[in-house]
């Protein structure tokens, strides 16, 4: 089996031609050519699409080199989370959640009870949700959880489920797929927001879902064809581009991630800092288990003293901008709480470390904190 490097650099390209480029341009259209019976490939434009095929084959190589995948990508991450929550439950099921995931997932939730399905919630650290798993359709994991940095044992969780008759997914765009292969562990589904790591410049949003069981892919697909949220081409090719880099990308971020966190344990303003790398996190044992070695991923979070603190270390950093999202090429910082719907405190900074020299990073965020304290 070739590498990681090597696997993202070939992923999903057409067998070489003469004169072609080595990854065709996006194909942008509405209808193809269709004589006699509608039997494909490609038809219609929300069907289907040769930018996306390629796109979703590259996906698959990388969340399951060892078995087929089908991966369906999507206009957004929550377009594919969504698609895998609502094409898999009724009227009448039940699904457990992590109740420290996405902020977003609140919001799923009240629109799954309105359709008469029942929510059921715990945290992502000690494999808590095991507790809320009898008589649920669904299983979702998200772990490293975002923005708290916890873990769960995928594995555990996914014989579990299946025991008792669920199906898994787990979100994994902290992780990507070079970080963890959820699928290997047992999970029915790997979905992830490829608009962060996964694609890693900040001008791309797209989401996925893969899984190994062809069934489970199609009912994924007929949900984005009756809902229409299928990604553009451009958008398609722009990622399949950007995934040369991804496993350079992966490992600069994951060692600079783990130099910062370092650093902030020596700070004494800092408090709740977590990164699963760090061998000290409390989650570090079971990262490092189900993770791969050296991509715990971009992501650190700690908390300030208070929101006035928070706010004059961001505005203090120079080589870091104050956006939101993560897994870019640029250092990205902010105070979560601001956007509502995260259970942390005011001073709480998430903090994506992109691709610049970790000594130059740790020096701008050592500087800028000093600053923010000195008031």
């Amino acid at each position: 089996m070739t590498g990681d490097g090597t696997r993202v650099v070939r992923a999903g390209l057409p067998e070489p031609e003469a004169y072609e480029p080595t990854l065709p341009g996006p194909v942008f259209a509405a209808h193809y050519h269709l004589p006699g019976d509608a039997v494909g490939p490609y038809t219609y434009g929300r069907d289907a699409n040769p930018t996306w095929t390629r796109l979703e084959q590259a996906i698959g190589e990388l969340e399951s080199p060892e078995e087929t995948a089908h991966t369906v990508a999507f206009a957004s991450g929550m377009a594919a989370i969504t698609a895998v929550l609502f094409s898999q439950l009724r009227t009448g099921d039940a699904v457990v959640l992590p109740s420290d995931g996405y902020q977003l997932l609140p919001a799923v939730r009240t629109r799954l009870e309105s359709y008469g399905i029942e929510v059921r919630t715990a945290p992502t650290a000690h494999d808590a949700q095991l507790d809320a798993l009898d008589g649920a359709r669904l299983l979702w994991i998200e772990s490293p959880s975002n923005p708290g940095l916890d873990v769960c044992d995928i594995q555990r969780l996914s014989d579990e489920a299946h025991r008792r008759g669920a199906l898994v997914a787990v979100d994994n765009t902290l992780a990507t797929p070079l970080g963890q292969r959820p699928l290997a562990l047992g999970a029915d589904f790997s979905v992830a927001s490829g608009t962060k790591a996964l694609t890693g410049h900040g001008d791309v949003l797209l989401g996925y879902a893969s899984t190994r069981d062809a069934a489970l892919a199609d009912a994924v697909q007929l949900w984005r064809k009756t809902v229409g949220a299928i990604p553009g081409p451009m958008e398609s090719w722009l990622a399949h581009r950007s995934l040369a880099t991804l496993a350079l990308r992966v490992r600069q971020q994951s060692a600079g991630a783990l130099a910062l966190a370092a650093a902030l344990a020596d700070r004494p303003e800092v408090t709740g800092l977590r990164h699963p790398g760090l061998p000290s996190d409390p989650a570090h044992a079971l990262a490092a288990r189900q993770m791969r070695p050296g991509c715990f991923g971009s992501v650190v979070s700690f908390t300030l003293p208070d929101k006035a603190c928070a706010e004059r270390f961001l505005a203090a950093l120079t080589l870091v901008d104050d956006a939101t999202s993560f897994g870019g090429v640029r250092s990205s910082a902010e105070r979560r709480a601001r956007w509502g719907g995260d259970a942390v405190p005011e001073g709480f900074i998430r903090f994506s470390v992109g691709i610049e020299e970790p000594e130059d990073l740790i020096a701008d965020v050592t500087r800028a904190l000093d600053a923010a304290t000195r008031n």
